[in-house]
C-alpha cells in the first residue's frame, strides 16, 4: 500500500503548525500571547504530531520484521485493542477498541504487532471505514492468511460534540475477508470469540 509521507523536516512541520495555531487563536478573538495560551501552538502542534505519526510508520515493514513459520492453522483473535484517531472531516477525536483476527496458512506474526499495525493506521486523518479495511487488507496482503477480520467500534467527539449530539451512540465497521467472508462457521466462532467484551 503507498504511504504518503510529509516531506518537511518535524522542526519546519512544527513551526509551521504552531504559526497556524497562532493564526486560529487569533481568528476566535483570543490573544495567543496571553498567559494561558503562550505555550499553547506549541502544545497542539505536538499533539497532532504525535496523532498523526502513522504517516511516519510503514505498516509493511511492522508485519515483516516478525513474521514466523510455524505449523499452526486455527484461528487467533487479538480483542479489545485500544485505539484513538482523528476524523478527517473535523479534526475531531474518535476512539474505541480494535478486534483483529486472521488463520493462519504458513506464519503467525508476533502479537504485538498487531495492535501496532491498528496504531499505525489509526494515528492519520482517518475515516473509520477506511481504517478497518487498512488493517485487514495489510494482514491479508503480508501474512497471507487463510483469512483477516476486523471489528471496530468507536464513539465519535464529532456526533457527540457537534452536529446531532447524540451522547450515547457507537460505529461498529468490520472488515471479513478470506475464510472470514466465505464460511459462515468461521465468521460465527470469530463474533463468539469477541461477544462478551466490555467497551
Amino acid at each position: 500500500m503507498s504511504v504518503q509521507r510529509p516531506i518537511d523536516t518535524t522542526e519546519t512541520r512544527s513551526d509551521a503548525l504552531e504559526g497556524h495555531v497562532r493564526a486560529i487563536l487569533q481568528a476566535l478573538g483570543e490573544d495567543p500571547d496571553r498567559e494561558g495560551l503562550e505555550k499553547t501552538p506549541a502544545r497542539v502542534a505536538a499533539a497532532l504530531t504525535f496523532l498523526t505519526s502513522g504517516y511516519g510508520e510503514d505498516p509493511d515493514a511492522i508485519i515483516n520484521g516478525a513474521l514466523f513459520t510455524e505449523d499452526y492453522q486455527e484461528m487467533i483473535v487479538e480483542k479489545d485493542i485500544d485505539f484513538h484517531s482523528l476524523c478527517e472531516h473535523h479534526m475531531l477525536p474518535f476512539h474505541g477498541k480494535a478486534h483483529v483476527a486472521y488463520i493462519p496458512r504458513h506464519q503467525i506474526v508476533g502479537v504485538s504487532k498487531l495492535a501496532r499495525l491498528v496504531d499505525a493506521y489509526a494515528h492519520r486523518l482517518q475515516v473509520q471505514e477506511r481504517l478497518t479495511n487498512q488493517i485487514a487488507q495489510t494482514i491479508m496482503e503480508r501474512i497471507n492468511p487463510l483469512g483477516a477480520a476486523v471489528v471496530m467500534e468507536a464513539e465519535h467527539m464529532c456526533m457527540r460534540m457537534r452536529g446531532v449530539q447524540k451522547q450515547n451512540s457507537t460505529i461498529i465497521t468490520s472488515a471479513l475477508l478470506g475464510a472470514f467472508r466465505t464460511q459462515e462457521k468461521t465468521r460465527a466462532e470469530f463474533m463468539t470469540f469477541i461477544r462478551g467484551h466490555r467497551f
